[in-house]
């Protein structure tokens, strides 16, 4: 939110703010309407009570000059808005009667409407009409009085009458403007789910169909950037590809050199440093590989044949795949099972998520150390864990594990620091969650991935 010292804090809602000036529109117009009807009903009904007013004067004085009005009490001349009707002398100078004698107001020099107040009070504020005289110098005078806030009070009651539909309707036109407001939002909420729904490694272009007039420029302005991202990765994964290509046959020349030359070493210094030079040629050979199952996974999704997949059988097959680099580091592997979960996916993607959980768990394994992979249940769902007794990883590093090419500070090296990032995005492609922690007793990692609920959870990721 925006604020100003002290002052009023602006929404960054702009469905809030839309709302918020509305309604305060409507309440300024309702009040307006109130004010102007106040006014309004306020001139005609004076209007209408002065002309009352001045048919009763000239009645009496035009007609019978012995007539005297009726006696009224104050609840009528104060609540009830009566007339006050006084005689007086053809001079003036005398009251002669008063259809309300406790009222003390005396007669108007001219003849003709005036306003008379008889104290601070407001029932003391008086409208006054006195008679034209007549052509006899003998005929009397009469003056009629109607108290002032009687018209005012009576004014009140017409314009809030006259105003009571609009502030009975104002509950509903707010209403219809929240579901005007909500309708018009909607829209901005579906472009907010398909940029959510994106694919951060294949984006495509949002539909421009549904999208309000005053939003398509900026959503074709994101199109158009999402065209250069997809541009920017294609780039980087042709790149990826082309290099990983290009490295993998002269790696795999070298790779079969150095098998050619291994029985022409000599023994002492020259073995060491071959079996160093071999070590390199088998980490490269292995980042090589590491790159294209990475680019392939950058690729734009493909629909892939889904299949049911027992998880015991495809762990056993990943064991026993990957005897070869347990026995040359003397790592003891061992598989335990104690349910049979089926999953629905492509076989391909699961056996890279254990592959590389499991060759990860090797790498950093110690010479001579265990590796374990447990299939069994928690809590009520099927879950993996693969267990070795390594260093585990720092607490600080471990939100970043599953960056690609990030390698804990101090690690032995062999590895890539790509076998993670590789697995977790298999994973969750089908369904799937891996969750690390060091393990609680003695040193190691755990590496558990979590199992779908159901075998179709894979097929609806």
């Amino acid at each position: 939110m925006s604020a100003g010292k002290g002052g009023w804090r602006r929404p960054r809602s702009l469905r809030t703010q839309l709302l918020l000036w509305l309604i305060t529109l409507h309440l300024a117009a309702a009040v307006l309407t109130a004010w102007f009807s106040f006014l309004a009903y306020g001139n005609l009904v004076h209007n209408a009570l002065d002309d009352q007013m001045r048919l009763v004067a000239e009645s009496y004085a035009g007609g019978d000059q012995s007539r005297t009005p009726r006696l009224v009490n104050s609840d009528a001349v104060l609540e009830r808005g009566a007339f006050v009707v006084q005689i007086w002398s053809p001079d003036g100078s005398r009251l002669l009667s008063s259809s309300w004698p406790d009222l003390p107001m005396p007669l108007q020099p001219r003849p003709g409407f005036g306003d008379l107040r008889t104290g601070p009070q407001a029932w003391a504020h008086w409208r006054a009409f006195t008679a034209e005289p007549g052509a006899h110098a003998d005929q009397r005078r009469v003056q009629v009085l109607q108290n002032e806030d009687y018209r005012r009070r009576r004014a009140l009651r017409r314009a809030l009458l006259e105003g009571l539909p609009i502030t009975l309707l104002l509950p509903v036109a707010l209403l219809a403007l929240w579901l005007i407001v909500s309708a018009a939002s909607r829209s901005l909420r579906a472009v907010a789910r398909d940029v959510a729904s994106q694919d951060e490694r294949s984006p495509t272009d949002l539909p421009l169909a549904r999208v309000p007039d005053e939003i398509a420029p900026l959503v074709a302005s994101f199109n158009h950037l999402l065209g250069r991202v997809r541009s920017a990765f294609a780039t980087q994964r042709r790149f990826v590809q082309d290099a990983a290509h290009e490295l993998r046959t002269p790696m795999a020349a070298i790779g079969l050199q150095i098998e050619n030359l291994r029985a022409h070493i000599p023994a002492g210094e020259a073995t060491e440093r071959f079996v160093q030079l071999e070590a390199g040629v088998t980490r490269a050979q292995h980042l090589i590989e590491q790159l294209l199952s990475l680019s392939r996974q950058d690729a734009p999704r493909r629909a892939m044949a889904r299949e049911a997949v027992d998880i015991e059988v495809l762990l056993r097959e990943s064991v026993s795949q990957l005897m070869v680099l347990a026995d040359a580091r003397q790592v003891d592997v061992g598989f335990e099972g104690s349910i049979a979960p089926v999953v629905f996916a492509p076989a391909a993607e699961l056996r890279s998520v254990f592959d590389n959980l499991i060759d990860n768990a090797l790498r950093y394994a110690p010479e001579g150390g265990v590796v374990d992979v447990k299939l069994h249940a928690v809590d009520g769902h099927g879950v993996v864990d693969v267990l070795d007794n390594g260093p585990g990883i720092p607490a600080d590093a471990m939100a970043r594990v599953f960056d690609r090419f990030f390698r804990v500070p101090g690690a032995a090296a062999g590895g890539s620091g790509l076998g993670l990032a590789i697995a977790r995005t298999a994973a969750e492609r089908n369904g799937l969650r891996i969750e690390l922690s060091n393990r609680e007793h003695g040193r190691g990692l755990r590496a558990r991935v979590h199992l779908p609920a159901e075998p179709e959870a894979a097929a609806k990721a």
